[in-house]
């Protein structure tokens, strides 16, 4: 039998993150437990009243977020604050495919407008690295906002 998995990061601002990560990655914020958003619904400010609703102090309030797949497919993306900095690479990291079935010079071409756009949304680019065929189709190595390293794939 398979497992779902769910992808955690440590974040100071995990409000910001997960809405960094769910414009790369087209996700949405879940809205609060047992609460229907009506259609155009904003769920961070659902998930602020349902906070202020049952009680969690104001400083407690961005201590988590998440971000899913509308469509099911991909994992949940999770965020907790933590105090501490990053302070080495990651053991993990994630591979945002965004030019799936391309090659070459076309491939590389569309991992750049993605790139472009992840930097106008907070993303750093770090590296290209150019095609090494057969054992490499070519990428492009970023971080996000807290420092994370992801890959363009």
């Amino acid at each position: 039998m398979s497992r779902h998995v769910q992808v955690t990061f440590d974040a100071h601002d995990p409000r910001a993150l997960s809405s960094f990560w769910r414009d790369v990655l087209g996700y949405v914020h879940p809205g609060p437990p047992g609460v229907e958003l009506p259609e155009g619904a904003d769920p961070l400010a659902a998930w602020d009243d349902f906070l202020t609703r049952i009680g969690v102090p104001e400083e407690q309030r961005n201590t988590k977020s998440a971000v899913e797949d509308p469509d099911g497919r991909g994992p949940r993306l999770f965020f907790q604050q933590v105090p501490e900095d990053k302070v080495v690479k990651n053991r993990v990291h994630l591979d945002v495919r965004a030019a799936p079935g391309l090659e070459g010079k076309e491939r590389m071409a569309a991992l750049e407008t993605e790139c472009e756009r992840l930097v106008a949304l907070g993303a750093a680019r770090v590296r290209r690295d150019e095609p090494a065929p057969p054992m490499s189709a070519g990428f492009i190595v970023m971080t996000d906002p807290e420092g994370n390293e992801f890959c363009l794939d």
